[in-house]
């Protein structure tokens, strides 16, 4: 999911809103506000945050906290208020003093994001198993998830879900629907069979004939749902190379790899992803996809094929400063997750430092720390380690651990005290 969000995502927006302006929308969801638009001050960035409010305020979260930083308080307060009562977000709400209603578009990309970003934060966890159960409840019959509730089934929300669940610890295999799908049954049906150039590619979502088309965004948000992690990833040095498992009844981790090994082909030329033309364009010319090309990264050093990522991260160091910097905290925050997923030093991304030009976007942090680079700090989520207790999981499997912490200390003391008793 790139900073622009994508073409279909803010399609599903336009529609649900009538927008008369949707082209507009599509093809810059962060304007410049007008000077009529007083943005809160708690916010990151300057543009118009109607489309992406919550989006970018949870993504530069993220990035912050795998780079030691620890956002100001009100940053934080802002976006826990853009919650709804129910437990879902919206792109953005201005006035935060109104309650939703059910003319309020309740976002899921936004809502997982913002669960994934008070994660990493911590401290929220009521706000966190409000969102997860709000997601739960609206998990579709192919067991996944569109844009909105009730919209049909999208790789990038799904996959953004996933990792939302997987994040907060969810078991994601128990998480069916009355017909037996679970979040990895959409994903695999919008995956492309190995063979062609489009081969082990997944699709946003079939098209009115129920064909599947390649989408480089679709597939980055795929290869980490159908892997079940979340956005922020872990420094993956492991290197394999990538294949295609032809035939079907793939499983999610094969399908992951199949879409890694789209990936990794669709960068081995020019290291970077390609923009789509937009609709009715007379200027075909290709441009550069700043944001996706970040996202393959992710998604390759999570698969494990960080070696196949160089060539992108290299191209990225060399052209993605004029970008980042013209989009601000989402995009200087894609690149701050690339980076650390492939073990490159964001403070220091071919002599800018991504963490301070993130940090100025936003109130000035909390507080910084740089982290150790010999310590991993991302978190790799995955089946053996995600914990499933009812409808939440208090604190996810930290809490647990904390909990088992507790009762070896309690046993210790009573072990301690018998001993005394038998010394006396």
């Amino acid at each position: 999911m790139t900073v622009r969000r994508s073409a279909a995502t803010l399609a599903a927006i336009a529609t649900v809103l009538c927008a008369a302006a949707a082209p507009v929308a599509v093809a810059a969801p962060s304007p410049t506000p007008s000077p009529s638009i007083a943005l809160p001050s708690g916010l990151y960035g300057t543009k118009d945050p109607t489309y992406d409010g919550v989006w970018r305020q949870s993504l530069a979260f993220l990035a912050q906290r795998l780079e030691g930083v620890t956002p100001a308080t009100e940053s934080v307060d802002w976006l826990i208020a853009q919650q709804c009562e129910n437990g879902a977000y919206a792109a953005y709400r201005p006035d935060v003093s109104r309650p939703c209603t059910g003319k309020t578009v309740l976002d899921t990309n936004a809502t997982a994001v913002a669960v994934q970003a008070f994660v990493e934060v911590g401290g929220h966890r009521d706000t966190v198993n409000n969102s997860v159960r709000w997601l739960k409840s609206v998990q579709n019959e192919d067991g996944g998830w569109g844009y909105t509730a009730g919209a049909p089934s999208d790789a990038n929300s799904t996959s953004l879900v996933i990792g939302a669940l997987a994040r907060q610890g969810q078991r994601l295999a128990d998480i069916t629907t009355p017909n037996g799908k679970t979040p990895y049954s959409p994903l695999l049906a919008l995956a492309i069979p190995c063979g062609g150039k489009d081969g082990g590619a997944f699709a946003y979502q079939p098209d009115k004939a129920g064909k599947l088309a390649a989408n480089a965004d679709a597939t980055a948000a795929a290869v980490l749902g159908t892997m079940g992690k979340a956005l922020a990833v872990g420094n993956n040095a492991a290197a394999k190379g990538t294949s295609c498992h032809p035939g079907s009844g793939l499983t999610p981790e094969q399908a992951a790899q199949n879409g890694a090994h789209y990936l990794a082909n669709a960068l081995a030329t020019s290291g970077h992803l390609d923009l789509a033309p937009m609709p009715g364009a007379t200027d075909t010319t290709p441009q550069p996809d700043f944001g996706n090309t970040a996202d393959a990264v992710v998604a390759l050093s999570a698969a494990g094929h960080q070696d196949k990522a160089a060539k992108a991260v290299a191209w990225l160091k060399k052209n993605a400063g004029p970008w980042a910097e013209q989009n601000g905290p989402a995009a200087y925050a894609q690149l701050v997750l690339a980076a650390h997923a492939t073990g490159s030093d964001a403070r220091d991304f071919n002599g800018v430092n991504l963490v301070d030009r993130l940090n100025a976007t936003g109130p000035a942090p909390a507080a910084v720390t740089t982290p150790d680079p010999s310590a991993d700090t991302g978190y790799e989520a995955t089946e053996k380690d995600q914990v499933h207790s009812g409808d939440d999981v208090i604190g996810g499997v930290w809490w647990f651990i904390g909990i088992g912490l507790v009762v070896a200390a309690a046993a210790a003391f009573l072990i301690s005290g018998r001993r005394k008793n038998r010394q006396l």
